[in-house]
This record gives structure tokens, C-alpha cells and sequence, in this order.
């Protein structure tokens, strides 16, 4: 198996144990760097595996029923792989104000927000490095009444 398949199959693992309903907490030991960056335009940056933890724990807590998936063939280039995504969630749990604009929702709002996104990640030694995401985060925002339109 070449790098490029090898790192698509850790990336592929990575994005159902992580983003996937449920979400496998032990995926971020098994996968992810220690001092990995999970980096999205929706919430500041995360480093480190307790704190990529909190932050999942916290956002699933929020939107019980958030998911990711797939929706196009991963690409891999060297230690680089591209992957397509959409999903989201219903904000059924506590108050969240994790966002980086636009404040945040109170207990149980009962919003939904669906959008989708293009992440490269950046694996190294066997462990994703990196997770940096380019999201259609507006969208996110507006269906859950963060943001308005223009």
C-alpha cells in the first residue's frame, strides 16, 4: 500500500470515529498527534488532544446528533489529504457559546444548522498533524439564528 493510501485510511478512520454519530473519544488517542491542530472558521483553533477532547465533548453535548460525512473521494498527495464533507446538527443540549462570532445559543433551542466544508489534513508518522477545515460557517450561523443575512 502506498503512503497516500495509508494516510487516506487514517484520515478515513479519523473522520468516522471523530465527526461520525457516535463519536469515538479514543479515535483522538489513537490518531491524532499529540500536539495535533484542529483548525475551523467557526471556533478558535484547538492543540493538543484535551483540548480537542473538551472541545468535542463540548459541541456533541450541544448538538447531540452532529455528524459529518464524506461527500466525495478523499485525495492524497504526500502527506496531504483533501476530503469533502457536510452535516451538522439539532442544538437539543445545554447553552453554547463556543462560536467565534455571533454569540451563543441558550439551553435547548432546538436550531439546526447543515452546511458543508473542504479539509486538508496533514498526516505524519502515522497520526493526523493537522485538521484545518475551510467551511461554509455563515451558513451555519444563519440557520441557527447567530447571524443574519445581508
Amino acid at each position: 500500500m502506498s503512503k497516500e493510501e495509508e494516510n487516506k485510511a487514517i484520515v478515513g478512520r479519523w473522520f468516522t470515529g471523530f465527526w461520525g454519530n457516535p463519536c469515538n473519544l479514543g479515535v483522538i488517542d489513537e490518531l491524532a498527534a499529540p500536539d495535533m491542530l484542529l483548525q475551523y472558521s467557526l471556533h478558535a483553533p484547538r492543540r493538543g488532544r484535551d483540548d480537542i477532547k473538551r472541545f468535542i465533548t463540548d459541541f456533541r453535548a450541544a448538538f447531540p446528533d452532529l455528524e459529518f460525512g464524506g461527500t466525495a473521494d478523499l485525495i492524497a498527495e504526500g502527506d496531504y489529504v483533501v476530503g469533502r464533507w457536510e452535516g451538522g446538527g439539532t442544538h437539543t443540549g445545554p447553552a453554547f457559546n463556543d462560536f467565534l462570532v455571533g454569540g451563543g445559543l441558550p439551553a435547548r433551542s432546538g436550531r439546526k444548522m447543515r452546511f458543508g466544508g473542504v479539509t486538508v489534513l496533514r498526516v505524519q508518522d502515522g497520526k493526523v498533524a493537522e485538521e484545518i477545515g475551510l467551511d461554509d460557517g455563515v451558513t451555519a450561523l444563519q440557520q441557527l439564528g447567530l447571524m443574519r443575512a445581508a
